[in-house]
C-alpha cells in the first residue's frame, strides 16, 4: 500500500501524483490535506509515518512547499527512511542504497512532470541489500 498526504502548499501536486498512482494501476490511500486552508504539515507527515510502519512493504508520499519539513518530521519516527528527492537519480539511489520507504517532494520545486518521473523511478527502484543493508541498520534508532 502506498500512504499520500500534503500540507495546503502542495495540495495541487498531491491531487496530480494520486491521478499519477490511479494511471500506474497502483493501491494507494490519501491521507490529506481536504483543502487548500492552512495546515501544519508535522500532523500529515506523521499520518503517513504511522501508517508506513505498521504495514510490512508499505511506502509512503509526502509533498510540502520545498519537500524539507515533511522529510525532517517523517524522519523523526522509527522504521522510516524518508527521502528528499529533486529528479530520478536521487529517487533511484534512495531506494537502491538506502531502502527509503518515504519519497518527499517539493510542490515549489517540482513540476508535474519530473514529479512524476521521480514517483515512478521511487516506486520500481529496489533496494540493492548487501554492504547497503547494513548501514541501514545503524540508522535505526
Amino acid at each position: 500500500m502506498i500512504y499520500i498526504a500534503s500540507d495546503h502548499a502542495a495540495f495541487d501536486l498531491r491531487q496530480e501524483m494520486m491521478k499519477f498512482l490511479t494511471e500506474m494501476r497502483e493501491e494507494f490511500e490519501d491521507l490529506g490535506v481536504e483543502e487548500k486552508r492552512s495546515v501544519d504539515y508535522p500532523d500529515y507527515a506523521r499520518a503517513v509515518a504511522r501508517a508506513v510502519a505498521a504495514e510490512e512493504g508499505a511506502r509512503g508520499i509526502l509533498i510540502c512547499g520545498t519537500g524539507l519539513g515533511m522529510s525532517i518530521s517523517a524522519n523523526r519516527h522509527p522504521g522510516i527512511r524518508a527521502a528528499l528527492c529533486h529528479d530520478a537519480y536521487t529517487a533511484a539511489m534512495a531506494r537502491r542504497h538506502n531502502d527509503a520507504n518515504v519519497l518527499c517532494m517539493g510542490a515549489r520545486v517540482l513540476g508535474v512532470g519530473v514529479a512524476e518521473q521521480v514517483l515512478r523511478v521511487f516506486l520500481n527502484t529496489a533496494f540493492e541489500g548487501g554492504r547497503h543493508q547494513r548501514r541501514v541498520e545503524k540508522m535505526e534508532i
